[in-house]
């Protein structure tokens, strides 16, 4: 790809967001009722291939049941409320009351110093399993050496790492980093790891055994990574890089398929679409979860990065609400801008565009716009 001087010194690729592309419909055009947007990972099938953010403002072990029960995945924040406290309710409600911006950051911080508790880890992961549904919960690679034996314990059924960014080779003199690839081993559960947004970069988590990389970190909602430490890849480069990077690595392993999630920018259905058009499998929801009636932010929504005790990367943001998360997944829409029936206006731009399965969609032409 070409690349552009920025300076004398300095050259740089160009990248490309969601927002900068659209989906080009073909010769053909489908029903929606014969399209297929079923995902399957592992053992496990999806009716709707996404997986809800493991944020506290989107997924409740309650949340988590009820999106199984959908068809989705609800992951677990592992080192969230449900983990450092018996009953988060009030916090949850405290939370979405506080005034103003500033005071809110300040506020999750003290909130967010309780300890995790292994205990209420075990029991929240059995609290979702009970129910039938898949059961999914997420946890920092800093946490993960610490925590992964109760999580595994509590009948786990898929692992994820998710971290603002996550690499296979991470260096550190203070501590002994974990060894993705000797743990996804040791592991009876398929593991998902992220984020990460460069071709190199995914082919290194492929080769630990993962299931699935997260692409993206920087681009969500509630972010704000890019302001404070520079850092942002724009999503449509993103995924097509790491698509690339499994197409490679499927060569180099004889075979072997790693999911592709898109983790990030992914705040309307549109994006959804675009996603799978540059190579994603299956898309990680937040935001657009939040804006749930029954999500458990009532309306606000914030993730781990808020909470940083030195150097917070994130913010509690009002998104509002427009409906239940069933409305918002599935429908009926009474929005006109893309924050309802999520998954109804993926089936329909696939129909739209000709193709019958997500993985056929993923060959779907695209252009760039100019602005």
């Amino acid at each position: 790809m070409t690349e552009i001087e920025i300076g004398r010194g300095k050259r740089g690729r160009r990248a490309y967001s969601f927002d900068d592309i659209a989906v080009v419909p073909s010769r053909r055009t489908r029903d929606p009722k014969e399209v297929s947007i079923a995902w399957q990972i592992d053992a496990y099938r999806f009716e709707l291939p996404f997986l809800a953010a493991p944020m506290d403002s989107v997924v409740s072990p309650a949340q988590a049941i009820a999106i199984g029960k959908l068809g989705g995945l609800g992951v677990l924040n592992l080192e969230g409320l449900w983990t450092r406290y018996e009953d988060p309710q009030p916090l949850l409600d405290e939370i979405a009351a506080i005034p103003d911006e500033v005071t809110a950051t300040r506020r999750l911080q003290e909130i967010y110093a309780a300890p995790i508790q292994a205990e209420l880890i075990g029991k929240r992961i059995r609290e979702v399993r009970e129910s039938g549904v898949v059961t999914a919960a997420a946890l920092s690679p800093q946490r993960t050496a610490e925590f992964s034996k109760a999580v595994v314990d509590a009948g786990v059924d898929v692992f994820v790492i998710r971290g603002t960014t996550v690499s296979a080779e991470h260096v550190s003199g203070a501590a002994e980093p974990l060894n993705l690839k000797q743990f996804i081993y040791e592991l009876d559960v398929p593991v998902i790891v992220g984020g990460c947004a460069t071709y190199t970069a995914a082919l290194h988590l492929m080769r630990t055994g993962a299931a699935g990389v997260l692409v993206g970190f920087g681009g969500g909602a509630a972010h704000t990574t890019r302001n404070v430490l520079g850092i942002q890849v724009p999503m449509a480069t993103a995924v097509a890089d790491v698509a690339a990077a499994r197409r490679d690595y499927m060569d180099e392993s004889g075979g072997r398929y790693v999911h592709v999630i898109a983790d990030g920018g992914v705040g309307y259905s549109g994006d959804i679409a675009k996603a799978v058009a540059c190579g994603a499998d299956a898309v990680m929801i937040g935001a657009a979860l939040a804006r749930g009636t029954d999500a458990p932010g009532k309306g606000f929504h914030w993730g781990m990065e808020a909470v940083h005790e030195e150097l917070p990367r994130g913010k509690r943001v009002n998104l509002g609400t427009v409906g239940t998360t069933e409305e918002i997944l599935t429908g009926p829409s009474h929005t006109p801008d893309g924050t309802m029936n999520l998954f109804g206006a993926l089936r329909r731009a696939m129909a739209t565009t000709g193709y019958s399965e997500l993985k056929e969609f993923q060959r779907v032409e695209v252009t760039v716009s100019h602005r």
